[in-house]
């Protein structure tokens, strides 16, 4: 199943994603915002390791629902904080780590005050298609 991904002329240059996504799926996965939690219900304390806690977490969702990070469609990036340093430092460290792949999909990156879980500095949220 071909996902075929688009800058259209006249949209501004990105740093990796793309502005349009067009899949002609037979069946999407839409994964629950994946948090930073640990298999011992614990997050870490630094913003790093929260983005590599969500990365595995993504990567084990993903691979259980049989879908790869080739296979994301979209993606949405929540990050509590409103320093751009912030964002631009989970964008690299996402975009560097083994679900890399995802992020040249449609994809969206906000700050925001705050999310579901004491001391949670990162979420995201994953839609994928498979044939």
């Amino acid at each position: 199943m071909p996902i075929e991904r688009r800058n259209p002329e006249g949209l501004h240059a990105t740093p990796g994603y793309h502005h349009i996504t067009v899949v002609d799926a037979r069946r999407l996965v839409f994964l629950a915002g994946q948090c930073p939690l640990a298999p011992d219900g614990t997050i870490p304390p630094a913003l790093p390791e929260q983005t590599d806690q969500v990365v595995a977490n993504t990567l084990t969702a993903l691979e259980d629902a049989g879908a790869t990070p080739d296979d994301v469609v979209r993606t949405v990036i929540y990050v509590a904080s409103s320093d751009r340093a912030d964002l631009s430092a989970v964008w690299d460290r996402l975009t560097g780590s083994a679900l890399g792949r995802a992020f040249s999909t449609a994809s969206t990156l906000l700050g925001v005050t705050c999310l579901g879980f004491p001391g949670q500095l990162v979420e995201l949220d994953v839609t994928a298609a498979l044939a």
